[in-house]
């Protein structure tokens, strides 16, 4: 079986022509860098958000832009731009590139370049970098999803809030790593409590008898996507359910798909050699695959 990710996506000749903006300057792909000495390369130091081009229009804007602001108050960096800056260079950015649907954008702020190789956050001498890439995007996943659960956990507040969106990826890296080490795709990833969480890129989800199920949201990132699926269960009657459920309960699921701002839903077939319900796309997860095209398109 060809390995895969959920993040797959049609090769689109027009990305190795893209116009990439940096500070404010739009550059071409093949020019476009930042000093080895910036706090993101450095350290890992700076968040990002990651947003989705739908027949011209951002999809929901102003909570990924809100996000983004969020978290650089968590870490204590100052963006140097009010929201509609960001916004006006996300457009700007779209516009340079010729861009009116199937666009993923990737939109980096760091704590800037640094004066000495050291972590301490005074050392950050210039910034913040911000730093928007703009690909032609339309996702191919060719069939479900494998999983396997691995031994890296979704964390404590404490250490790094998982609900942090955060350059620092390494702990969602070594689970992947770990998912391919044994033969699936991505990683399912449990919480500090031993309950079923979250993967190693994307928010997780089950149907059980009709019913959809997902993790409380304490150790995962909170999705926008996730969100959205789940307000529309309970716009659309469909029973939905943020509870701590087990490998147990996930083996002997109907249906099983992941939530994300790339794929929306991506169907799960497999999990740790289980093929979960027939395999294949369900008819939960295909109901709200059509809801949640609506909702993007209204």
């Amino acid at each position: 079986m060809d390995k895969i990710s959920t993040h797959e996506a049609e090769e689109d000749a027009r990305n190795a022509g893209i116009l990439i903006w940096i500070d404010g300057t739009l550059t071409a792909r093949p020019d476009a860098k930042v000093s080895v000495y910036d706090s993101g390369f450095m350290l890992g130091d700076g968040v990002w958000e990651g947003l989705r081009l739908y027949d011209g229009r951002w999809t929901f804007p102003d909570e990924h832009i809100a996000r983004l602001f969020e978290a650089a108050k968590a870490i204590d960096l100052d963006i140097g731009r009010s929201s509609d800056d960001v916004l006006a260079a996300l457009e700007e950015t779209r516009a340079a590139n010729g861009m009116e649907t199937d666009a993923h954008a990737r939109l980096m702020v760091t704590r800037g370049v640094k004066r000495l190789p050291f972590q301490h956050p005074r050392l950050s001498v210039s910034g913040p970098t911000m730093v928007i890439i703009m690909e032609h995007s339309r996702p191919k996943i060719p069939r479900p999803v494998s999983l396997a659960t691995v031994p890296h956990l979704r964390g404590l507040p404490m250490t790094q809030d998982p609900k942090l969106n955060s350059h620092s990826k390494l702990n969602c890296i070594l689970a992947c790593i770990a998912a391919e080490k044994a033969g699936a795709d991505e990683a399912l990833m449990l919480d500090v409590h031993g309950f079923v969480n979250t993967t190693n890129a994307c928010n997780f989800f089950i149907v059980r008898r009709g019913a959809v199920w997902t993790s409380t949201g304490d150790y995962c990132m909170n999705g926008i996507t996730r969100q959205k699926v789940i307000d529309l269960c309970r716009a659309n009657d469909i029973p939905v359910f943020e509870r701590n459920f087990s490998l147990v309960d996930t083996y002997g699921a109907d249906e099983a798909f992941l939530t994300g701002t790339f794929g929306a839903q991506t169907p799960v077939g497999m999990i740790d050699g289980r093929v979960i319900g027939t395999g294949e796309l369900g008819p939960v997860t295909e109901r709200l695959r059509k809801l949640y095209k609506t909702l993007v398109s209204v």
